[in-house]
């Protein structure tokens, strides 16, 4: 009996840390806008070259992340292009409020094939609808993905919405109305600065006014369910170091406490 009860109690031992082994050995996962891809992929690279544990990106538009975490997606970050998707997580429980920044900031721009457009003013006086020939104007879903809601209120602001309406490509994330310009696909886009200066093959033909449509900010926060090591890696997102980084990247770091 003695020695059936040491090979059940080694049998325990062996058996009983397994799950937590798994679990503190799960990548640490972060949900964030396409429009962060070049920024926060230099970012966990530098992460893991400083020892940081194993981290993963999957990218897309803020709105569908925000659904997928809602749905139980096991994120344990979740990085936004608009305040209004984390709201929509805060409002029903689902990131941690206390660890909740923003951290960035960006532009909105209209942007063509390389070298077939020159420079233009945005302003009211814009003949988009001429500009575009019959074709269609890329940019995201404007019920749903942030860039889409900006390019949407900053032509509505300028009196151009209801002119190009009915001419716009629809498309599920930012990076998307990117790639439909930069193929020849479209030959004008509304997308983030950020976004047009990691495609060379687009040029930026004009930048629209900050007082056109709400600010562009990013805010970050841990998910309800995010493991501890998730809280290392935030730490990391708000360091000077990452600051760095995603500045090269042209996105505007705000300092602590502005564009909450």
């Amino acid at each position: 009996m003695t020695v059936k009860r040491c090979l059940l109690a080694l049998a325990l031992l062996a058996v009983a840390p397994t799950p937590l082994a798994a679990q503190a050995t799960r990548p640490i996962t972060i949900f964030a806008a396409a429009s962060l891809k070049n920024a926060l992929d230099d970012s966990l690279a530098q992460w893991q070259r400083q020892g940081g544990a194993k981290a993963v990106a999957a990218y897309a538009a803020s709105s569908a992340l925000a659904r997928q975490v809602e749905s139980g997606a096991p994120a344990d970050l979740f990085f936004s292009a608009d305040l209004e998707w984390m709201d929509y997580l805060q409002q029903r429980n689902l990131i941690r409020p206390e660890s909740r920044v923003t951290l960035l900031g960006n532009r909105l721009v209209l942007i063509g094939e390389k070298g077939r457009q020159g420079p233009v003013a945005i302003d009211a006086r814009l003949d988009l609808k001429g500009m575009l020939k019959g074709n269609r104007l890329a940019m995201g879903e404007v019920a749903s993905v942030p860039a889409g809601k900006y390019g949407k209120a900053a032509l509505t602001t300028l009196g151009l919405w209801a002119s190009v309406e009915n001419s716009i490509a629809g498309v599920d994330n930012v990076r998307a109305a990117l790639t439909l310009v930069a193929r020849g696909e479209a030959p004008l886009g509304i997308v983030y600065q950020t976004d047009a200066a990691a495609e060379p093959k687009v040029d930026i033909i004009g930048t629209f006014p900050e007082s056109s449509h709400p600010r562009i900010l990013y805010p970050v926060a841990l998910t309800a369910t995010s493991q501890a090591s998730a809280t290392a890696l935030l730490a990391f997102l708000k360091s000077p170091e990452a600051s760095v980084l995603f500045t090269k990247q042209g996105f505007a770091a705000l300092p602590p406490g502005q564009g909450s």
